[in-house]
Protein backbone atom coordinates (compact mmCIF):
# COMPACT_ATOMS: atom_id res chain seq x y z
CA UNK A 1 0.00 0.00 0.00
CA UNK A 2 1.09 3.80 -0.10
CA UNK A 3 1.59 5.83 2.83
CA UNK A 4 3.16 9.30 3.82
CA UNK A 5 6.46 8.70 5.27
CA UNK A 6 7.98 11.80 7.00
CA UNK A 7 11.81 12.40 6.46
CA UNK A 8 14.35 12.51 9.66
CA UNK A 9 14.08 16.65 9.46
CA UNK A 10 9.89 16.48 10.17
CA UNK A 11 9.27 19.09 8.18
CA UNK A 12 5.89 19.42 6.16
CA UNK A 13 8.73 19.16 2.94
CA UNK A 14 10.10 15.88 4.46
CA UNK A 15 6.71 14.02 4.15
CA UNK A 16 6.35 11.59 0.84
CA UNK A 17 4.88 8.98 -0.54
CA UNK A 18 6.05 5.91 0.68
CA UNK A 19 5.19 1.87 0.00
CA UNK A 20 5.27 -0.74 2.94
CA UNK A 21 2.86 -4.09 3.60
CA UNK A 22 -0.64 -3.67 4.07
CA UNK A 23 -1.85 -3.99 7.79
CA UNK A 24 -3.19 -7.23 9.42
CA UNK A 25 -6.00 -6.30 12.03
CA UNK A 26 -5.48 -8.42 14.99
CA UNK A 27 -8.55 -9.72 17.13
CA UNK A 28 -10.88 -7.38 17.68
CA UNK A 29 -9.84 -5.07 15.61
CA UNK A 30 -10.84 -3.92 11.49
CA UNK A 31 -9.04 -3.11 8.75
CA UNK A 32 -10.17 -0.49 6.77
CA UNK A 33 -9.78 0.53 3.31
CA UNK A 34 -9.19 4.50 3.09
CA UNK A 35 -10.96 6.71 1.17
CA UNK A 36 -10.12 9.97 3.28
CA UNK A 37 -8.53 10.70 5.91
CA UNK A 38 -8.56 13.86 8.68
CA UNK A 39 -5.39 15.73 9.13
CA UNK A 40 -5.08 17.58 12.84
CA UNK A 41 -2.95 19.27 14.63
CA UNK A 42 -1.48 15.90 16.70
CA UNK A 43 -0.62 15.04 12.99
CA UNK A 44 2.00 17.87 12.72
CA UNK A 45 3.01 17.70 16.47
CA UNK A 46 3.81 13.97 15.35
CA UNK A 47 4.95 15.35 12.33
CA UNK A 48 7.50 17.38 14.05
CA UNK A 49 8.76 14.77 16.62
CA UNK A 50 6.87 16.46 19.43
CA UNK A 51 3.98 14.12 19.99
CA UNK A 52 5.31 10.53 19.48
CA UNK A 53 2.73 7.97 18.75
CA UNK A 54 1.77 5.43 21.49
CA UNK A 55 4.21 1.77 21.26
CA UNK A 56 1.31 -0.38 19.71
CA UNK A 57 0.30 2.41 17.72
CA UNK A 58 1.22 2.88 13.44
CA UNK A 59 3.81 5.11 13.27
CA UNK A 60 2.18 6.06 10.24
CA UNK A 61 0.52 9.57 10.54
CA UNK A 62 -3.57 10.22 10.87
CA UNK A 63 -6.13 9.54 13.41
CA UNK A 64 -9.41 9.38 12.04
CA UNK A 65 -9.76 7.81 8.96
CA UNK A 66 -13.46 7.13 6.33
CA UNK A 67 -13.63 3.98 4.08
CA UNK A 68 -14.88 0.54 3.80
CA UNK A 69 -14.15 -2.29 5.87
CA UNK A 70 -11.43 -4.55 4.70
CA UNK A 71 -11.29 -7.09 6.80
CA UNK A 72 -11.86 -8.38 10.25
CA UNK A 73 -9.81 -9.89 13.27
CA UNK A 74 -11.28 -12.41 14.93
CA UNK A 75 -14.02 -11.72 17.34
CA UNK A 76 -15.60 -8.67 15.41
CA UNK A 77 -19.38 -9.36 15.07
CA UNK A 78 -20.74 -5.65 14.81
CA UNK A 79 -19.23 -5.04 10.90
CA UNK A 80 -18.97 -7.09 7.76
CA UNK A 81 -16.87 -6.45 5.14
CA UNK A 82 -17.91 -4.17 2.69
CA UNK A 83 -19.39 -2.01 5.52
CA UNK A 84 -18.68 2.10 5.54
CA UNK A 85 -17.25 3.54 8.05
CA UNK A 86 -15.81 6.81 9.85
CA UNK A 87 -13.59 5.55 12.55
CA UNK A 88 -10.82 7.16 15.17
CA UNK A 89 -7.41 5.51 14.89
CA UNK A 90 -5.08 5.08 16.71
CA UNK A 91 -2.66 5.65 14.00
CA UNK A 92 -1.82 5.00 10.34
CA UNK A 93 -4.67 6.98 8.60
CA UNK A 94 -2.45 8.74 5.80
CA UNK A 95 -2.31 5.49 4.05
CA UNK A 96 -4.28 3.51 1.47
CA UNK A 97 -5.24 1.34 4.40
CA UNK A 98 -5.44 1.37 8.09
CA UNK A 99 -6.43 -0.97 11.35
CA UNK A 100 -8.61 0.17 14.43
CA UNK A 101 -10.60 -1.55 17.33
CA UNK A 102 -14.11 -2.32 15.73
CA UNK A 103 -15.41 -0.23 18.57
CA UNK A 104 -13.99 2.84 17.79
CA UNK A 105 -15.62 3.01 14.02
CA UNK A 106 -19.25 4.95 13.40
CA UNK A 107 -21.38 4.19 10.71
CA UNK A 108 -21.52 7.31 8.11
CA UNK A 109 -24.57 9.85 9.31
CA UNK A 110 -26.86 10.15 6.17
CA UNK A 111 -26.55 12.88 4.12
CA UNK A 112 -22.69 13.21 4.65
CA UNK A 113 -20.04 12.43 1.95
CA UNK A 114 -17.24 10.11 3.02
CA UNK A 115 -15.27 13.29 2.81
CA UNK A 116 -16.95 14.70 5.85
CA UNK A 117 -17.36 12.07 7.61
CA UNK A 118 -13.55 12.07 7.71
CA UNK A 119 -13.43 14.73 9.81
CA UNK A 120 -15.74 14.09 12.54
CA UNK A 121 -13.87 11.17 14.70
CA UNK A 122 -11.33 13.31 16.25
CA UNK A 123 -12.74 16.32 16.84
CA UNK A 124 -16.43 14.70 18.24
CA UNK A 125 -14.26 12.19 20.55
CA UNK A 126 -12.55 15.16 21.69
CA UNK A 127 -15.21 17.94 22.61
CA UNK A 128 -17.70 15.23 23.70
CA UNK A 129 -14.36 14.00 26.40
CA UNK A 130 -13.95 17.25 27.53
CA UNK A 131 -16.45 18.96 27.60
CA UNK A 132 -19.04 16.34 28.28
CA UNK A 133 -16.98 14.05 30.62
CA UNK A 134 -14.80 16.23 31.74
CA UNK A 135 -16.11 19.95 32.31
CA UNK A 136 -19.86 18.69 33.00
CA UNK A 137 -21.49 21.20 30.28
CA UNK A 138 -25.08 21.29 30.46
CA UNK A 139 -27.89 23.52 29.46
CA UNK A 140 -28.13 27.24 30.44
CA UNK A 141 -24.36 27.51 30.89
CA UNK A 142 -22.06 29.60 29.06
CA UNK A 143 -19.25 28.52 27.20
CA UNK A 144 -16.07 30.22 25.97
CA UNK A 145 -14.10 28.42 23.02
CA UNK A 146 -10.67 29.57 21.76
CA UNK A 147 -10.01 28.80 18.16
CA UNK A 148 -13.50 28.90 17.14
CA UNK A 149 -13.31 28.42 13.82
CA UNK A 150 -10.68 25.62 14.15
CA UNK A 151 -12.47 21.83 13.29
CA UNK A 152 -12.06 21.74 17.08
CA UNK A 153 -13.81 25.14 17.67
CA UNK A 154 -16.57 24.35 15.53
CA UNK A 155 -17.76 21.25 17.05
CA UNK A 156 -17.46 22.14 20.13
CA UNK A 157 -20.20 25.43 18.55
CA UNK A 158 -22.34 22.70 17.24
CA UNK A 159 -22.32 20.83 20.62
CA UNK A 160 -23.09 23.96 22.59
CA UNK A 161 -26.30 24.52 20.19
CA UNK A 162 -27.16 21.39 20.40
CA UNK A 163 -27.14 21.62 24.66
CA UNK A 164 -28.87 24.73 24.51
CA UNK A 165 -25.65 26.57 25.76
CA UNK A 166 -24.94 30.02 25.06
CA UNK A 167 -21.17 29.72 23.66
CA UNK A 168 -18.40 32.85 22.85
CA UNK A 169 -15.66 32.29 20.58
CA UNK A 170 -12.56 33.73 20.12
CA UNK A 171 -11.22 33.79 16.53
CA UNK A 172 -8.38 35.61 14.18
CA UNK A 173 -9.92 37.64 11.52
CA UNK A 174 -12.94 39.04 10.36
CA UNK A 175 -14.10 36.78 7.99
CA UNK A 176 -13.83 33.72 10.86
CA UNK A 177 -15.89 36.22 13.12
CA UNK A 178 -18.53 36.29 10.39
CA UNK A 179 -18.45 32.24 9.99
CA UNK A 180 -18.75 31.33 13.65
CA UNK A 181 -21.94 33.49 14.27
CA UNK A 182 -23.03 32.23 10.94
CA UNK A 183 -22.59 28.79 12.27
CA UNK A 184 -24.07 28.76 15.74
CA UNK A 185 -21.98 31.48 18.01
CA UNK A 186 -23.66 33.73 20.18
CA UNK A 187 -20.88 35.91 20.23
CA UNK A 188 -17.37 35.88 18.28
CA UNK A 189 -14.69 38.04 19.23
CA UNK A 190 -11.48 38.75 17.33
CA UNK A 191 -8.49 38.68 19.40
CA UNK A 192 -6.36 40.55 17.06
CA UNK A 193 -8.86 43.85 17.67
CA UNK A 194 -10.27 43.41 20.72
CA UNK A 195 -9.10 42.66 24.06
CA UNK A 196 -11.34 38.76 24.59
CA UNK A 197 -11.49 39.33 28.76
CA UNK A 198 -13.15 43.05 28.66
CA UNK A 199 -15.11 41.87 25.52
CA UNK A 200 -16.61 38.96 27.96
CA UNK A 201 -16.71 40.53 30.60
CA UNK A 202 -18.97 43.39 28.48
CA UNK A 203 -21.23 40.45 27.02
CA UNK A 204 -22.20 39.11 30.13
CA UNK A 205 -22.55 41.89 32.06
CA UNK A 206 -18.99 41.10 34.04
CA UNK A 207 -20.58 37.67 34.81
CA UNK A 208 -18.09 35.39 33.06
CA UNK A 209 -18.11 32.30 31.62
CA UNK A 210 -19.12 28.75 33.24
CA UNK A 211 -16.43 26.77 31.09
CA UNK A 212 -13.39 27.20 28.46
CA UNK A 213 -12.16 24.93 26.11
CA UNK A 214 -8.77 26.49 25.41
CA UNK A 215 -6.14 25.17 22.86
CA UNK A 216 -3.70 28.37 23.23
CA UNK A 217 -2.22 28.51 26.48
CA UNK A 218 0.64 30.37 27.58
CA UNK A 219 -0.75 33.75 29.09
CA UNK A 220 -4.44 32.69 27.92
CA UNK A 221 -4.29 30.51 31.26
CA UNK A 222 -4.16 33.37 33.62
CA UNK A 223 -7.12 35.34 31.73
CA UNK A 224 -9.22 32.37 31.27
CA UNK A 225 -9.07 32.09 35.24
CA UNK A 226 -9.98 35.97 35.41
CA UNK A 227 -13.41 34.78 33.01
CA UNK A 228 -14.28 32.26 35.09
CA UNK A 229 -17.68 32.18 37.35
CA UNK A 230 -17.86 30.15 40.95
CA UNK A 231 -17.38 26.72 40.02
CA UNK A 232 -16.26 27.55 36.50
CA UNK A 233 -14.26 24.80 34.71
CA UNK A 234 -11.06 25.84 32.37
CA UNK A 235 -10.76 22.44 29.63
CA UNK A 236 -6.84 22.61 28.12
CA UNK A 237 -6.53 20.61 25.46
CA UNK A 238 -3.45 22.29 23.39
CA UNK A 239 -0.78 24.51 24.52
CA UNK A 240 -0.17 26.51 21.08
CA UNK A 241 1.45 29.18 22.89
CA UNK A 242 3.36 27.40 25.13
CA UNK A 243 2.27 25.21 28.59
CA UNK A 244 4.58 27.19 30.84
CA UNK A 245 3.40 30.61 32.68
CA UNK A 246 3.55 32.68 35.49
CA UNK A 247 -0.41 31.69 37.52
CA UNK A 248 -1.49 32.75 40.56
CA UNK A 249 -3.62 30.18 41.86
CA UNK A 250 -5.63 32.55 44.49
CA UNK A 251 -8.46 32.98 42.39
CA UNK A 252 -8.25 28.93 42.31
CA UNK A 253 -9.49 28.57 45.49
CA UNK A 254 -11.69 31.42 45.74
CA UNK A 255 -13.92 30.56 43.15
CA UNK A 256 -13.51 26.93 43.77
CA UNK A 257 -12.68 26.41 39.92
CA UNK A 258 -11.94 23.39 38.18
CA UNK A 259 -8.47 23.17 36.30
CA UNK A 260 -8.08 20.27 34.16
CA UNK A 261 -6.98 18.93 30.50
CA UNK A 262 -6.22 15.74 28.70
CA UNK A 263 -5.31 14.26 25.42
CA UNK A 264 -7.35 11.64 23.45
CA UNK A 265 -4.47 9.18 22.21
CA UNK A 266 -3.12 7.94 24.88
CA UNK A 267 -6.53 6.60 26.69
CA UNK A 268 -7.71 3.14 26.21
CA UNK A 269 -9.47 1.30 23.90
CA UNK A 270 -12.61 1.23 26.74
CA UNK A 271 -12.85 4.80 27.83
CA UNK A 272 -12.94 5.58 23.70
CA UNK A 273 -15.34 2.98 23.18
CA UNK A 274 -17.69 4.36 25.69
CA UNK A 275 -17.31 8.25 24.38
CA UNK A 276 -18.23 6.59 21.03
CA UNK A 277 -21.25 4.93 22.64
CA UNK A 278 -22.18 8.42 23.65
CA UNK A 279 -21.42 9.94 20.60
CA UNK A 280 -23.69 7.10 18.49
CA UNK A 281 -26.83 7.63 21.02
CA UNK A 282 -26.85 11.17 21.35
CA UNK A 283 -24.79 13.19 18.30
CA UNK A 284 -25.32 10.84 15.14
CA UNK A 285 -29.02 10.92 15.04
CA UNK A 286 -28.09 14.80 15.07
CA UNK A 287 -25.82 14.05 12.29
CA UNK A 288 -28.02 12.06 10.11
CA UNK A 289 -31.20 14.93 10.50
CA UNK A 290 -29.11 17.33 9.28
CA UNK A 291 -29.12 19.68 12.78
CA UNK A 292 -25.64 19.64 12.63
CA UNK A 293 -23.41 20.10 9.63
CA UNK A 294 -19.33 19.52 9.46
CA UNK A 295 -17.48 22.21 7.74
CA UNK A 296 -15.12 21.21 4.62
CA UNK A 297 -12.36 23.56 4.10
CA UNK A 298 -10.02 21.58 1.68
CA UNK A 299 -9.43 18.16 0.30
CA UNK A 300 -5.56 17.53 -0.71
CA UNK A 301 -4.97 14.53 -2.14
CA UNK A 302 -2.86 11.93 -0.37
CA UNK A 303 0.77 12.81 -2.31
CA UNK A 304 -0.14 16.91 -1.47
CA UNK A 305 0.07 15.80 2.68
CA UNK A 306 2.79 18.48 2.63
CA UNK A 307 0.66 21.44 1.62
CA UNK A 308 -2.40 19.92 3.97
CA UNK A 309 0.12 20.32 6.86
CA UNK A 310 1.31 23.84 5.53
CA UNK A 311 -2.31 25.15 5.41
CA UNK A 312 -3.17 23.71 9.22
CA UNK A 313 0.18 25.49 10.14
CA UNK A 314 -1.01 28.74 8.82
CA UNK A 315 -4.13 28.73 10.46
CA UNK A 316 -5.78 30.14 7.57
CA UNK A 317 -8.32 27.42 7.29
CA UNK A 318 -11.91 27.44 9.12
CA UNK A 319 -12.70 23.81 9.65
CA UNK A 320 -11.45 20.71 8.63
CA UNK A 321 -8.85 19.66 5.99
CA UNK A 322 -8.52 15.92 5.04
CA UNK A 323 -6.67 14.19 2.69
CA UNK A 324 -8.38 12.50 -0.52
CA UNK A 325 -6.81 8.66 -0.56
CA UNK A 326 -9.17 6.58 -2.60
CA UNK A 327 -9.01 6.73 -6.07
Amino acid sequence: MKFIAVGPAGTAESMHLAEGPVPVPAPGEILIRVDFAGVNRPDVAQRAGLYPPPQDASPILGLEVAGRVAALGSGVAEWQVGDLVTALVPGGGYAEYCVTPAPHALPIPAGLTLAEAAGLPETWFTVWANLMQMAGLKAGERLLVHGGSSGIGLTAIHLARHLGVEVIVTVGNAEKVAFCLNHGADFAIDYRQEDFVAKVKQITAGEGVDVILDMVGGDYIQKNVKLLRRDGRLVMIAFLEGSKTQFDFMPVMLKRLVLTGSTMRPRSVAEKTAIREALLRQIWPALSAGHLKPHLHATFPLGQAAEAHRLMESSQHIGKIVLRVGN
